[in-house]
């Protein structure tokens, strides 16, 4: 089985998580933030993850999703030694690294756009945008396109064979370099399909299992999550359904999305396909400050770790932390301090490190056992192996899924015979393997 299908992710947004400075002003010495990762592996274990997704680490001008140079480590965070060096402690504690490919736009700084800003037309990579006689709303010379709007993002022309080669030659580097297991695409649904295959050939031409993962919305995963380009994509209609579900009390919502992409009827969508899953990221709010009841931290972590998919963890969250994308993307990217551990953190390291060993959890069918308003029981098997899930988002509750056999619950180690009724109680869960 694919390692990837294997995996608990621990999602880190380096800027924020190092504490790095706002902006960059491509003159001060590289700072080592980046290495105080290595102190903080023993937590990421501790938590159950085995795979570590990192958001942009190169060198960009702001928010890091402004490319500067795709070869070199962010000043604000330290060298590409230094990078290197997280990457092997990782490595060597079973943690695989994912990196953020930020790959349809780069930042006005970066070095092709800085040559184009100088010499305009006579420019040997005004062919690496898309370029237009006019003003841009910097005042260039010139009108280029940026991203959704942004002039701060210049959009890549990934029709250009210079353009893709580079690209892939800087992927061929960070292989080398740093030994990478995979790659997040910023943006995939903005990008070209055709790029997406060839880049598809590339990155598992150096390695057979190098995991591709895209950002996507909305629509047909399938477009972008196929043999011929990205293994996973992210998962936002289970997202909304996640913490939705739970806000208006009503577990029907995830259970007919889950039902939709992973039941056994004709009509469901990606069944044996395992999606990038999340309560939060880098770019919504936090759960715990998403969730009108907080008690409904418990079920909803529970639900999201053995639902098919692949569950990634934002950091921080662990602990219950707040943020509202309201008040601006720097209070959802804040810097990482270590805290005790609680209830809700013991509580998501069960279910990471029972995520990780279970096949069931990792490529298992899904077959939906129970389900009102307020409560919500399903199952997964894969070769023999079954586990039973039990959300309850209300007051305490009986379920009655009559499934034979003797079972272990193990959040709580107790033992049960799934024939009788189980109860679970309030704003609780259940995850049970079969003995």
């Amino acid at each position: 089985m694919e390692w990837y299908k294997k995996s608990a992710f621990y999602h880190i947004y380096p800027l924020g998580y190092c504490g790095a400075l706002e902006r960059n002003d491509f003159t001060s010495q590289p700072t080592g933030k980046i290495l105080s990762i290595i102190d903080d592996i023993p937590h990421i274990k501790d938590l159950g993850c085995n795979a570590v997704y990192f958001g942009p680490v190169f060198e960009s001008s702001y928010h890091g999703y402004d490319t500067a140079d795709y070869t070199k480590i962010d000043r604000r965070l330290g060298t590409n030694e230094d990078f290197r060096k997280v990457c092997e402690a990782l490595h060597k504690n079973g943690i695989k690294v994912v990196l953020d490919g930020v790959f349809n736009h780069v930042g006005r700084d970066f070095w092709a756009f800085r040559d184009v800003r100088e010499n305009r037309w006579e420019s040997k990579y005004k062919d690496w945008f898309h370029l237009r006689d006019g003003k841009s709303p910097y005042d260039d010379n010139f009108w280029y396109e940026g991203w959704e709007g942004h002039f701060d993002l210049v959009k890549l022309n990934l029709y250009n064979s210079d353009v893709k080669q580079y690209i892939k030659d800087c992927i061929t580097g960070w292989f080398t370099e740093f030994g990478i297991d995979g790659l997040r695409l910023d943006v995939a649904y903005c990008l070209d399909l055709n790029f997406l295959k060839e880049l598809h050939g590339h990155c598992k031409w150096l390695r057979e299992d190098f995991w591709l993962m895209g950002e996507t919305l909305h629509g047909d995963y399938n477009r972008w999550m196929n043999p011929e380009m990205l293994d996973s994509v992210t998962n936002y209609e289970c997202y909304k359904g996640l913490y939705s579900s739970f806000n208006d009390m009503n577990m029907f919502e995830i259970a007919h999305s889950l039902n939709r992409q992973f039941g056994k009827e004709s009509w469901c969508l990606y069944r044996g396909k395992s999606l990038y899953s999340f309560v939060d990221n880098h770019d919504v709010s936090r759960i715990a400050t998403m969730l009108k009841n907080k008690a409904h931290l418990n079920p909803i972590y529970a639900l999201l770790y053995t639902m098919p998919g692949i569950p990634g963890l934002y950091y921080g969250s662990e602990y219950g932390w707040e943020g509202d994308k309201k008040q601006g993307d720097e209070c959802l990217r804040v810097k990482f301090v270590k805290d005790e551990d609680t209830d809700l953190t013991r509580h998501i390291s069960k279910l990471a490190k029972f995520r990780t060993e279970s096949d069931a959890l990792a490529a298992g069918d899904y077959k939906q056992l129970e389900l009102k308003n307020h409560n919500f029981a399903f199952m997964r098997e894969y070769n023999g192996e079954i586990v039973v899930s039990m959300i309850n988002a209300g007051e305490d509750y009986t379920f009655n899924v009559n499934i034979e056999g003797e079972y272990e619950d193990i959040l709580s180690g107790e033992k049960f015979v799934l024939t009788q009724g189980v109860p679970v109680p309030a704003h609780s869960s259940r995850v049970f393997r079969k003995v």
